[in-house]
């Protein structure tokens, strides 16, 4: 198979070190290939939503798998913009990476792939109108897969606290979904191998407040975790307090009964332990 991704991103390439040797070629866009020598032998193009060139239009013409990881921008999903064509015009796989943040605020209780989106803020609602439009472009047989709070190797309490900037901000009631970047790599080769198109939440089986993930990575370090902050009172900038407006728990019941996804880090601690012996935070 020949894969294509839009947008070579943290996940996409966990996902290529995971399962790029099941592919007969590999090719993917960044903003600028000249600014990447961590991608080698993967075919670069460049794409940052303008005109894309004949040869980016040729090789996703002639992908079998194409792995979608390019948020929307305000006047809709740039990557449909400018490969319409080429897509309305043959049948492959499409990956797409959203997120769990279509869903909304529930007060911290469950929600699955049956919960209608009920997205508030306006990067969610585009999130679900990128959705459709790539369930339209597969004319039905997209594999869209909402993740949760991604972390692993380089992004995780654990270097937080390493480098000074972890934080305990407490909101009663709070809770986030998170998932190892290992295990988005698995649910993605999961819905390669999958029959037909769907919607899956990629998330581990213990939403959590997000306190406790850090003073959980501040006893592997054996280090004093920071202090409590009140959200109500924190300093924080537009975009990280948004991120407190929506509270639920989030359920991978799918993901795992129709994909067959065993998590490797089924929780925060293990992700945390995990990471620990490999060497993150010290």
């Amino acid at each position: 198979m020949r894969l294509f991704i839009l947008g070579l991103g943290y996940s996409a390439l966990h996902f290529v070190r995971k399962h790029g040797g099941g592919f007969s070629h590999l090719a993917g866009t960044v903003r600028d290939p000249a600014q990447r020598n961590d991608l080698a032998g993967i075919e670069l193009h460049a794409f940052c939503g303008s005109l894309p060139s004949r040869e980016t239009v040729e090789q996703v013409r002639d992908a079998d798998v194409l792995l979608v990881s390019i948020p929307p921008g305000s006047t809709g999903d740039p990557a449909i913009a400018a490969f319409g064509d080429v897509l309305a015009a043959g049948r492959r796989k499409i990956v797409y990476l959203s997120t769990i943040g279509v869903y909304g605020d529930h007060g911290g209780g469950w929600v699955d792939e049956s919960t209608p989106p009920q997205a508030t803020l306006d990067r969610a609602r585009l999130r679900v109108a990128a959705e459709q439009a790539w369930m339209d472009v597969a004319h039905g047989n997209a594999a869209i897969l909402r993740l949760a709070g991604i972390y692993g190797p380089g992004r995780n309490a654990l270097a937080t606290l390493r480098a000074g900037t972890a934080r305990r901000i407490i909101k009663p009631g709070q809770v986030f979904n998170r998932i190892h970047v290992e295990d988005i790599a698995s649910a993605i080769m999961a819905t390669i191998r999958h029959g037909s198109g769907g919607t899956w939440n990629v998330c581990d089986d213990e939403p959590a407040p997000p306190q406790d993930v850090i003073a959980y990575a501040a006893k592997l370090m054996g280090v004093a975790p920071p202090p409590e902050e009140a959200f109500a009172t924190a300093e924080l900038s537009p975009m990280a307090r948004s991120f407190y407006a929506s509270s639920a728990r989030v359920s991978n019941a799918t993901l795992k009964r129709e994909l067959g996804v065993a998590l490797a880090h089924p929780t925060y601690r293990h992700g945390l332990d995990a990471l620990w012996r490999a060497g993150e935070g010290r």
